[in-house]
């Protein structure tokens, strides 16, 4: 009995749990002796090969990239082409729309010539003498692809509204062959549009110049008297006419397209 007795204390005390100071868990050192706990590694890879414990192949890891570049060049491929349809039908679109519109300082028809055909143009062409004349500047240029000289004639003519008045420009092929030059122009301030009436330009259609050949090419025209009517036209006094040459050709369909240039 008396070594039964210390054996019983002593094989409690192997089972008795006991806690950690420096841990709140109750752990049994029997079961820590003989249950010993690993801590699990996380994995990297997320996917859900990796989640299941399957590695891709070589092959199918090419196979994704393949694709994924394939996706790119897809979209680089397709920001390319509309930009090249932009640049090619910008010209056609221009004229189309803001002819029609007075948008972005595009001169117009005035109800003298193509809009209300009900009314005698000679009413528009008439000056009104109480406005203060107006002074119309001219500006030139051309694209980097023509190797077009083109500048105006005049600096300035002044003009009264209702008054017909006419400018020239001057343009000069200076290459060694035979080029087709289509034009656009504006107006600033761009408000002025709708009142910057034209009789006569040389915008948007086709001129041909040969090699080393210089034309005259003239602009009628006149504000149109509802000009001083307009409470948004006080105050300008000053209106520039500019116009732009663009190197063009024929397209496999026979419509004049403009060549893209920087």
């Amino acid at each position: 009995m008396s070594v039964a007795i210390p054996f019983r204390q002593s094989s409690s005390r192997i089972f008795e749990s006991w806690t950690c100071s420096a841990c709140p868990r109750s752990l049994s050192r029997i079961s820590r002796a003989r249950n010993p706990t690993l801590t699990p590694r996380r994995c990297l890879n997320t996917t859900k090969q990796a989640s299941q414990g399957i590695v891709p192949r070589m092959d199918q890891m090419h196979a994704q990239y393949k694709i994924k570049n394939r996706t790119v060049m897809n979209y680089v491929f397709s920001v390319i082409i509309g930009f090249v349809a932009i640049t090619y039908g910008s010209v056609p679109m221009y004229k189309m729309i803001c002819q029609e519109t007075g948008w972005g300082g595009q001169p117009i028809k005035s109800t003298a010539h193509g809009g209300d055909t009900s009314r005698d143009p000679s009413e528009r062409l008439k000056p009104v003498e109480s406005h203060p004349r107006i002074r119309i500047t001219f500006n030139g240029s051309v694209s980097d692809v023509l190797p077009w000289k083109f500048v105006p004639q005049q600096r300035e003519v002044r003009v009264l509204p209702g008054e017909t008045a006419l400018a020239f420009y001057t343009a000069t092929n200076k290459s060694d062959e035979d080029i087709i030059g289509v034009a656009t122009y504006s107006v600033t301030p761009g408000q002025v549009a709708p009142y910057f009436s034209k009789i006569q330009c040389f915008c948007f259609e086709e001129q041909r110049l040969n090699a080393g050949e210089t034309v005259d090419m003239p602009v009628f025209f006149y504000i149109d008297p509802e000009f001083i009517t307009d409470i948004n036209m006080k105050g300008i006094e000053t209106v520039t006419l500019s116009y732009t040459f663009f190197k063009a050709k024929y397209d496999k369909d026979g419509h004049l397209k403009p060549v893209p240039g920087g």
